[in-house]
């Protein structure tokens, strides 16, 4: 919306015989006409270029529920967001970068200042961008030692950039994905792969995940605040299949005779969890 201070032409007679300071009511009039060109001036407020790129984007390359981007679109979307999958992280870094001012942040915040961990828990906070039927954006802020559990992305694939801060990824994906009729009951247990256990501190790489692959089901850690711009494509819909579920991780031979069991490959399932679907009642304040 444009604000304009609208100034009316003097209309009341002068009186006969009473002084007009002319010049003085000139300055009062060019100081209102100053004050509505800085007042139209503040009002048109601009959306940052890799902001407003990455929307355009997003309504190009995400096509609906029951859809993946294709590698291409993948990586159109990375390069916005400062990553390209087909370069080194070395490579990468050098890459323009999407930036906190893109979004309307800063790390001279007070919130970003904050270096202690306040006792007690910490409320996650989040804000939508935008939201359509394809795809959404959404920024979410994490306090020092604040916690986004182990949650899933069903049928969606996932954009995660880090703008401010060092936060701890933990990802797993199911060793065998269950189907549409056979979704993942509250008491069962499965077995998952682990797919990311690191730390990252901005800017670093933005991290992809798919409906199957790449972590779907993944939790934040923040090691100080931190800002993370999201996303989703398509976004969650309960309505349509996609709501968000949490999980608890536990040792593999915890729900076993403690023998471990090999892959097709070979290979010795250390790094694997049995992941427990859980309830949680909130964690964004």
């Amino acid at each position: 919306m444009t604000i304009e201070a609208v100034v009316n032409p003097r209309r009341d007679p002068v009186p006969v015989g009473q002084h007009v300071h002319k010049v003085g009511y000139a300055n009062r009039l060019m100081k209102k006409k100053r004050c509505k060109r800085r007042i139209n001036k503040r009002s048109e407020a601009k959306v940052p270029m890799a902001l407003q790129e990455l929307y355009m984007s997003c309504r190009e390359v995400f096509k609906g529920p029951g859809t993946v981007p294709l590698p291409d679109d993948v990586e159109r979307l990375c390069h916005i967001l400062g990553r390209s999958t087909l370069l080194s992280t070395t490579d990468a870094a050098a890459l323009k970068t999407m930036k906190p001012e893109d979004v309307g942040l800063s790390s001279e915040l007070p919130f970003f200042k904050t270096k202690n961990a306040v006792n007690g828990t910490q409320r996650v906070t989040t804000t939508t961008i935008y939201k359509c039927d394809e795809f959404s954006l959404c920024l979410f802020f994490l306090p020092a030692t604040a916690v986004i559990p182990l949650h899933n992305h069903p049928g969606m694939t996932v954009f995660s950039k880090l703008l401010l801060g060092t936060m701890h990824i933990k990802s797993y994906d199911w060793v065998s994905p269950p189907s549409a009729e056979e979704p993942v009951q509250p008491s069962h247990v499965r077995l998952a792969r682990l797919v990311m256990d690191s730390v990252f501190t901005a800017p670093c790489n933005t991290s992809v995940l798919y409906p199957t692959t790449g972590g779907n089901i993944h939790q934040f850690t923040a090691s100080t605040p931190c800002a993370v711009l999201d996303v989703l494509g398509p976004p969650y819909a309960k309505e349509d299949g996609r709501d968000c579920s949490y999980y608890k991780d536990f040792p593999y031979d915890a729900f076993s005779d403690g023998e471990k069991e090999l892959t097709e490959e070979g290979a010795v399932l250390d790094g694997w969890k049995r992941l427990r679907r859980q309830r949680i009642q909130r964690w964004i304040g």
